[in-house]
């Protein structure tokens, strides 16, 4: 009797664990984003920042630091904030990617990267920069540049070339879906070499865009990021539970009676769509991808739901927090790429985890 009550008991705190988890991880975003708010060159205390936040939440009155100084608000609330929502919901859009290119691909290396779509969005880029119109606006939405919208669409061409490309026999399949990706990224990789040596003017700009950033990035750039990310969301929300019978392989998703191809095509959708985005509002962001879904995973297992949820979380924690450090590691002002910052941190983190699964395959 003893024995079954342990084992309830265990049971019962395996099942709660990704709640659990889940609301630790909003309580811990909630505090981050008053937090990374604080941070930053023009000196601001903290209870300002609070004051100023929950000002603009309509849930009290500004501070009388605010009151004798405007900018204090333009800080917090136009650059600060804005920067800060984005860095959240950018590290969320990459964790989910890698979550379900993980789930499909059954392979534990796949990234948001794996199939080309960064590489078209940053040689999007670079032709947008190369042709000198990367700071212009948008004819149809001012508020943002040519820029973002080029690496938009070459993330969007760069998909469905693979998605072409991975269709054999009229059946895609994880296989060749990867070597499609291999293929596109590297002639896209070519494409963006040739770019920065004939003009080498623009290969600093090029560079410094490809390393990943999100300075001067704000509200502008979210609004541009909320309606792609409500999009790729969808499908991978919809078909959650249907990644978790595709992770067992396409024979046992047949067997169950699933459209294994259908399906698969709406997730890739969803996670480029996701991955598409992320790369033109910030740039090419590494390792928040990788790394994270394989720390949730070994913390709630490999149910896609739970999984999806806290990977979303924790990746916008992850990049946030990089963001911070990003912009405060320098003296004067000076940033570095935050793409850096995330290698420098999931590099050896994930050594350490390969290290520790090797050591268990042992």
């Amino acid at each position: 009797m003893k024995q079954a009550g342990n084992t309830l008991g265990a049971y019962q705190t395996h099942t709660n664990r990704p709640l659990l988890l889940v609301a630790a991880a909003l309580c811990a975003c909630v505090a981050s984003v008053v937090l990374a708010c604080f941070f930053g060159a023009f000196p601001v205390s903290l209870k300002d920042v609070t004051a100023i936040l929950l000002h603009g939440a309509g849930l009290g009155a500004l501070p009388a630091a605010a009151v004798d100084n405007p900018a204090l608000s333009v800080v917090v609330l136009d650059l600060r904030l804005g920067r800060v929502v984005l860095s959240l919901l950018v590290g969320a859009a990459l964790a989910v990617a890698g979550t379900v290119y993980q789930g499909l691909l059954r392979n534990p290396l796949a990234d948001p990267f794996t199939l080309g779509v960064s590489s078209g969005a940053a040689f999007g880029a670079s032709v947008a920069i190369f042709w000198g119109i990367g700071s212009v606006a948008l004819p149809f939405f001012p508020a943002v540049g040519v820029l973002p919208a080029a690496a938009l669409l070459g993330a969007t061409t760069a998909l469905a070339a693979v998605l072409m490309l991975g269709r054999v026999g009229g059946v895609m399949r994880r296989e060749t879906l990867v070597l499609a990706g291999v293929v596109v990224s590297t002639f896209l990789s070519a494409l963006i070499s040739l770019v920065k040596s004939l003009d080498e003017e623009s290969v600093a700009s090029i560079v410094f865009w490809i390393m990943g950033s999100l300075q001067g990035r704000g509200w502008h750039e979210v609004m541009l990021f909320m309606p792609w990310f409500v999009l790729g969301m969808l499908p991978v929300i919809r078909f959650s539970r249907e990644l978790d019978i595709l992770s067992l392989g396409e024979v046992q998703a047949r067997q169950l009676g699933m459209d294994a191809g259908r399906v698969r095509l709406w997730l890739l959708l969803g996670a480029g769509a996701l991955t598409g985005v992320s790369v033109a509002v910030s740039g090419v962001i590494g390792f928040v991808g990788l790394v994270v879904p394989h720390l949730v995973r070994l913390l709630i297992g490999a149910e896609h739901r739970p999984l999806l949820a806290v990977s979303a979380l924790t990746g916008g924690l992850l990049l946030l927090w990089s963001d911070v450090l990003a912009r405060t590691l320098l003296s004067g002002g000076a940033e570095l790429p935050v793409g850096v910052v995330t290698a420098l941190l999931g590099g050896p983190f994930f050594c350490l985890l390969l290290r520790r699964k090797t050591g268990q395959s042992l």
